[in-house]
């Protein structure tokens, strides 16, 4: 999905060409197969295979298209696996929309950091996995943020329109099968009887047991859609709204049902002939039941613009933050931009164009997840001696000893990690960037983006050399993908 060649390509062949003001419509199929090359601050360096086909028809309705195509198949220097084949036809049928997907993503070194941003981020502990996997060791605590997550997942839904067809209202339904397989981390050079926060949450009861390995759901999704944007991909104004429920019954063996409700707002207003600001506001909540905590990452939205759309933190939501920092029951949060296109041309019988985009990114906690369970570990010690007892009474003999060796490592440091900060899930998080996107055809957009967090604060930070200000949700984030996050 990290396409960076065709990213050199652009620029390097983008010096003396004739701007184009006015592009010529695309018809029959347009093909896109490219290495899959990038790289994320989270996930490493990307390599692999991918391409997306297009199918514009007679060029009658450019820069829309009939349906498109999708296939990857990459891997992540830091242990992440793709393997995704989408659909996707707004326009094939009139006025019914088909989309579906089927993916898997592995991860045998998946990083957690706890619930609702309330567990300190220590960064001393935040590089056990470099891309050449050379700080992974026996060190005590060096497989604190890591577990395995790997996720099968089947997309289908429907659009239709409400009110005839150039109403600009529509209803959206879907179905979604997932199978989470989660756990201990694995890689052989993490010995598996070092603690993790994750084991940590699942000894002390803060992870319910029967959600400890994961679980099978079968999701259901509907709602309404307002759809004012002159182009989905590459909009110049207009507003977009979603909003819909999505839940679970208890239909699998270990699961429980759980009902959520999801909206988003996405407006567009030209600035000038050719530089547009977009602004995205969002919401994402538990109204009934209990999603489990492996789900609570997964950001739902009518049309994914990424592959696997998580947060909040990184790519896909709070931009230069670390991945899924903040999880939570629900939250909100906003994204704000302006795209200055500053570059049009022709290459290879494409249309391209050059923008940037300066940007501002943030959120907030609105529903702690489990937060009782959670706060009742405010001292690290005495968290390290409840779960040994724990792992003790369940005959996990090396899980007890690794830790009361992270313990004694604890007090010798100085409280250097943390189950539960008081207060820290009452801050604000945000973060600010710019990018660097290369559009061809007004649908394929390879982006280059890079942020910073720029607030982050606890009301009663406890140990003085933490460097709560920024660095607690990350430091800097880079990250090379396909299309705007909104």
């Amino acid at each position: 999905m990290k396409k960076l060649s065709l990213v050199f390509l652009a620029i390097a062949c983008s010096t003396g060409l004739f701007a184009q003001e006015k592009e010529t419509a695309k018809t029959g199929f347009n093909f896109g197969p490219l290495p899959a090359v990038g790289y994320s601050s989270d996930l490493g360096w990307h390599y692999g295979a991918l391409t997306d086909i297009y199918y514009y028809g007679d060029g009658s309705i450019y820069p829309d298209y009939l349906y498109k195509m999708y296939f990857e198949a990459s891997w992540y220097s830091k242990g992440n696996s793709v393997y995704h084949a989408a659909f996707d036809s707004p326009n094939l049928i009139p006025g019914l929309r088909v989309a579906g997907s089927i993916s898997y993503f592995g991860n045998k070194t998946y990083s957690f950091y706890g619930f609702n941003g309330a567990s300190s981020l220590n960064s001393a502990y935040d590089h056990a996995i470099m891309p050449d996997g050379s700080e992974i060791g026996s060190t005590p605590g060096m497989g604190w943020y890591l577990m395995k997550r790997n996720i099968f997942r089947v997309v289908g839904g429907l659009q239709g329109n409400i009110g005839g067809k150039d109403s600009p209202w529509g209803w959206a339904g879907g179905i979604t099968y997932y199978s989470f397989d989660v756990g201990r981390t694995q890689n052989d050079r993490v010995d598996d009887n070092l603690p993790s926060l994750y084991k940590t949450y699942v000894d002390l009861g803060i992870i319910p047991a029967e959600e400890a390995l994961g679980g099978k759901h079968l999701e259901f999704k509907g709602g309404f859609v307002y759809d004012t944007r002159d182009h989905e991909n590459n909009p110049h104004r207009g507003t977009n709204m979603e909003i819909y429920l999505f839940g679970a019954p208890a239909l699998f063996s270990g699961t429980k049902p759980y009902l959520n409700l999801a909206f988003h707002l996405k407006q567009f207003f030209p600035i000038t002939d050719r530089i547009v600001w977009g602004g995205h506001l969002a919401y994402q909540g538990n109204i009934a039941g209990q999603t489990p905590f492996y789900m609570l990452q997964t950001i739902q939205s009518i049309n994914m613009k990424q592959i696997n759309t998580e947060g909040l933190g990184s790519t896909c939501t709070l931009r230069g933050t670390t991945a899924n920092r903040i999880m939570a029951k629900g939250y909100a949060w906003f994204n704000t931009e302006v795209r200055i296109p500053f570059a049009r041309f022709d290459l290879i019988n494409q249309h391209f164009q050059l923008v940037v985009n300066p940007f501002l990114d943030g959120g907030y906690v609105v529903q702690p997840y489990n937060m009782a369970a959670q706060s009742k570990w405010g001292d690290f010690r005495e968290a390290m001696a409840e779960a040994a007892a724990n792992a003790t009474r369940d005959g996990r003999a090396k899980d007890a000893a690794g830790y009361a060796t992270l313990s004694a490592l604890d007090i010798a440091k100085d409280n250097m990690l943390s189950i539960y900060d008081a207060g820290m899930e009452k801050n604000f998080h945000m973060s600010a960037g710019a990018g660097l996107h290369v559009i061809m055809n007004q649908n394929v957009n390879v982006s280059v983006e890079l942020a910073k967090v720029i607030f982050n604060s606890s009301p009663n930070p406890t140990v003085a050399d933490r460097n709560w200000l920024p660095s607690n949700d990350g430091t800097f984030g880079m990250n090379i993908g396909l299309n705007y996050i909104f």
